[in-house]
C-alpha cells in the first residue's frame, strides 16, 4: 500500500503541517519543559556568580581561583559532567539544572567580573567623596556601570543554555532535545527538524528580549552609540 498524496506524516517529510497540527500538544509540552529548565538553570547561575564576581573583584587573590575553577568546569564535556553529577542528583530534572549552572558560571563570572573592573576609579572615588558607603557605592554605580558587560555574558549564558538543554535527553529531561534524541532513534524527519527549528527559535528569541532589556536598563550607552 502507498501513502496517500497528502498524507506527509506517511511519507516521512522533513517538513510536515500535520505533525504541527497533530502532535501539538507533546510540541508545548516540550517547549515549556525546555524554558523552565533555561530560565531556572541562569537564574541560579546569576545568584552564584554575582557574589563571585564581587569576590574576585574586592579581593584579588580569589580572583585566579574563581576564575580557574569556572573555566575548568566550563571544558568538561557535557556527557562526563552529567555523568559526574549522576551520583548525587539522580535521574532527575535536578541534575540537568545542576549541570547547566556550572557551565553558566563561566561566562557570567568573566563578564560580571569585566564589567566591575572596568568601572572608572576616578567614578569610585567621586561617589566616596558625596558621602557613598560600599553598598551604595555597589548598587548605584558599579553595578549599573557594569550592567553592558554582565548582560553581555548573560546573553551568551541563555543561549548556551538553550542548546545544553537538550543534552538532558538522555536523562529524560531535555525539553526539545526529547524529541530530537526519539525522532533521531526512530528518524522521524519531521519530529527531529520541527524541535531544531524550535530550538533556534527560542534562543533568537531570548537573545532578542535581553538585548531589548539591556538597552532600557542603559539608556546612557544608547546616547553615547
Amino acid at each position: 500500500m502507498t501513502a496517500p498524496p497528502d498524507d506527509c506524516l506517511a511519507r516521512n517529510e522533513w517538513i510536515c503541517g500535520d505533525y504541527l497540527t497533530s502532535r501539538r500538544g507533546i510540541l508545548m509540552d516540550a517547549t515549556v519543559q525546555h524554558l523552565q529548565l533555561t530560565a531556572v538553570s541562569v537564574l541560579i547561575g546569576l545568584v552564584i556568580a554575582l557574589p563571585l564576581a564581587l569576590a574576585a573583584r574586592h579581593r584579588r587573590w580569589a580572583a585566579a581561583p574563581v576564575l580557574g575553577v569556572t573555566t575548568v568546569l566550563y571544558t568538561i564535556p557535557s556527557l562526563a559532567m552529567f555523568s559526574l553529577l549522576l551520583p548525587v542528583y539522580g535521574l532527575s530534572a535536578t541534575l540537568v539544572v545542576a549541570g547547566l549552572v556550572l557551565y553558566s558560571l563561566t561566562l557570567l563570572v568573566r563578564n560580571i567580573l569585566a564589567g566591575l573592573r572596568a568601572v572608572p576609579e576616578e567614578t569610585r572615588q567621586a561617589a566616596r567623596g558625596l558621602g557613598y558607603g560600599p553598598l551604595r557605592l555597589l548598587l548605584t554605580v558599579e553595578l549599573p556601570l557594569a550592567l553592558p558587560a554582565a548582560m553581555a555574558g548573560l546573553r551568551i549564558a541563555t543561549v548556551s543554555a538553550v542548546s545544553l538543554v537538550t543534552v538532558g535527553a538522555i536523562v529524560g529531561f531535555g525539553g526539545l532535545g526529547n524529541l530530537i534524541y526519539s525522532g533521531m532513534n526512530t528518524y522521524f524527519k519531521a519530529q527531529v527538524l520541527t524541535a531544531s527549528v524550535l530550538c533556534v527559535v527560542i534562543a533568537v528569541a531570548a537573545d532578542l528580549l535581553l538585548l531589548g532589556a539591556q538597552r532600557l536598563l542603559t539608556p546612557w550607552t544608547r546616547r553615547t552609540s
